[in-house]
């Protein structure tokens, strides 16, 4: 069942165009992130669905209720939308409890005394914080903090939850946390929620689809594995992962095979163009498919070890020759000098 649904919204800073036609389904039980760089879009399109931003086209529907028609010229206020909302800094009202910040929205609905204790004890049992509910924001970690927004967002039970970069003010070992436990909570809750990052990690991990933005419109769309393994656009093949790009002269280009001339040897890949042979192409791989050795052979580089990175779990080597960049991973550092640097022709996408 679709729980929201925006369709072909535009939405205009003065003269200066955001959202181009921006259209996405929200199924009940779902995430979606929307992902992208900065000024791609993805939180006006968020604050748009909020009641926040107003736009100029296009209409945004939950359930049965239309909560924006561009052409009927209707739209219904950001506190009649009854979506639950964590802001990026949280808005934590400072000099008000935990009990007193999640209660909130329930005291603005004239929800009983009684019912609010225990609809609040609930969340703070679901957010493992049922010990905590005296406590001020100031006496809470930052993880803490990020769990009393959330909690204050879902204690009205809400169709939809939104969530605006809600992880990027944590440090990176508790966002790792973080990101686990909002998984699992949505899980466990069967929560309808559609989050803004600008982090692919946390897109892909906490997420059950995809929209990367670029420049106000949706470059494309799908599950974690389809983005990152199935790139339509070089855009996404780019956004997506770490990568390597290679660039030469297109000499075939058929039957879903491109083959690119660099440096006078032959380099195969999956073609996603439709470019003619003869002029130039660029092959994108992740760096964890390219793969080092000693010997020559169908698909490999002769290049030279410049540096060696150790990561602890593994070691990050940087090779280059002329103009060439590359870097892969290696269990093991390699001596300096002269290596072969292969490009699986099935990794290797050429746009």
């Amino acid at each position: 069942m679709i729980e929201l649904s925006v369709q072909d919204l535009y939405l205009n800073y003065g003269t200066n165009p955001v959202l181009k036609g921006v259209s996405m389904q929200l199924a009940r039980g779902e995430v979606v992130s929307l992902l992208g760089a900065s000024g791609s879009g993805k939180t006006t399109l968020l604050r748009a669905i909020a009641g926040l931003e107003q736009a100029s086209k296009g209409r945004i529907v939950m359930g049965e209720h239309v909560l924006f028609d561009g052409a009927a010229k209707t739209e219904t206020p950001a506190e009649q939308r009854n979506l639950g909302i964590v802001f990026q800094s949280y808005a934590l009202w400072p000099h008000k409890t935990v009990t007193e910040n999640i209660a909130y929205p329930l005291k603005l609905r004239k929800v009983s005394a009684p019912e609010q204790h225990s609809r609040v004890q609930e969340i703070l049992d679901q957010l493992g914080m049922g010990k905590l509910g005296g406590r001020y924001p100031n006496e809470l970690s930052g993880g803490q903090q990020q769990r009393v927004a959330i909690g204050r967002a879902l204690v009205y039970n809400p169709p939809v939850l939104l969530l605006d970069e809600p992880l990027s003010n944590l440090d990176a070992k508790l966002r790792e946390e973080a990101r686990a436990f909002l998984r699992e909570l949505i899980i466990r809750l069967g929560l309808s929620a559609i989050m803004v990052t600008h982090d692919q990690a946390e897109a892909m991990a906490i997420s059950d689809r995809i929209l990367l933005l670029n420049n106000g419109r949706i470059e494309q769309q799908g599950t974690p594995q389809e983005m990152y393994a199935a790139p339509q656009t070089r855009f996404s093949a780019e956004f997506m992962g770490s990568n390597n790009k290679i660039e030469g002269t297109l000499i075939e280009n058929a039957g879903g095979r491109a083959v690119l001339d660099v440096f006078g040897t032959r380099i195969t890949g999956q073609s996603r163009t439709a470019a003619a042979p003869g002029g130039k192409a660029a092959g994108i791989i992740r760096i964890e498919r390219l793969r080092c050795t000693t010997a020559d052979g169908p698909n490999r580089l002769k290049m030279e070890l410049k540096a060696p990175m150790y990561l602890g779990e593994r070691w990050e080597l940087v090779f280059a020759r002329e103009n060439l960049t590359v870097r892969g991973y290696a269990d093991a550092p390699l001596p300096p000098g002269d290596h072969y640097v292969e490009f699986p022709p099935e990794a290797l996408w050429v746009f």
